[in-house]
């Protein structure tokens, strides 16, 4: 199957378990004040006003891989994020995100990792910030820590992202990219803890504990939707 296909299927999939999630609320969660693993959510920029986004475009500079942007608008399917556990840290389905818990996160579309390293973004000249990997799985770039004010991420928080590896916050200072994704905000990683680091979880879908299957394994993003 060729990746526009894949990316097909992708997409129709997500959009029947959204479907159904809102015509069943017991998949949705709408009660949950928290999230959890195995959610598949939308991310929003606070001071910006954009969601976390990708596609599959990848940048012209830096590391060539597939970039990650913000965008204004709400109904965009290439916004949704898988959470997930690490490599080396399995996260139960259903369970509460920790602060100080490091997640991946997935986009659902493409299969690949938020991700970050050295390498300079293409219009602030901060740390680039991309999606990377295969079918959930890439390196220990893809890895994040929580920061949140609790004991668990509440959805109706503000929070950050650090990345673990070079310890930058995952960030929007609102510069936008011209053609082909006009308009789009960049996303990077900075050292400095300001308003323009903080994420909201918004739309998707919330994974209840109740819901969790014994013996799943939740390595890959697919046994998490």
């Amino acid at each position: 199957m060729d990746a526009f296909n894949v990316a097909l299927l992708s997409h129709t999939l997500l959009c029947i378990l959204l479907s159904l999630a809102f015509l069943s609320r017991t998949c949705l969660g709408t009660e949950l004040s928290f999230v959890t693993c195995g959610s598949v959510i939308k991310l929003l920029n606070v001071k910006h006003n954009v969601r976390l986004h990708s596609h599959d475009v990848r940048y012209g500079s830096g590391s060539g891989q597939q970039s990650v942007t913000g965008v204004i608008s709400m109904e965009d399917s290439n916004s949704y994020w898988s959470v997930r556990g690490t490599r080396d840290t399995a996260c139960q389905r259903g369970n509460a995100i920790k602060c100080g818990q490091t997640i991946r996160l997935t986009h659902v579309n493409t299969g690949r990792n938020l991700h970050s390293h050295y390498f300079t973004s293409p219009l602030s000249s901060n740390q680039e910030v991309s999606a990377f990997g295969e079918e959930g799985e890439g390196d220990h770039l893809d890895e994040w820590s929580v920061e949140c004010g609790g004991s668990v991420w509440k959805r109706q928080e503000a929070v950050r992202f650090r990345h673990k590896a070079t310890e930058a916050l995952l960030s929007v200072t609102g510069e936008q990219y011209g053609r082909p994704i006009h308009g789009q905000r960049e996303v990077h990683a900075m050292s400095s803890s300001t308003q323009h680091s903080l994420w909201k979880a918004m739309e998707g879908i919330f994974i209840k504990p109740t819901e969790a299957m014994p013996g799943q394994n939740h390595h890959y993003m697919h046994t998490e939707l």
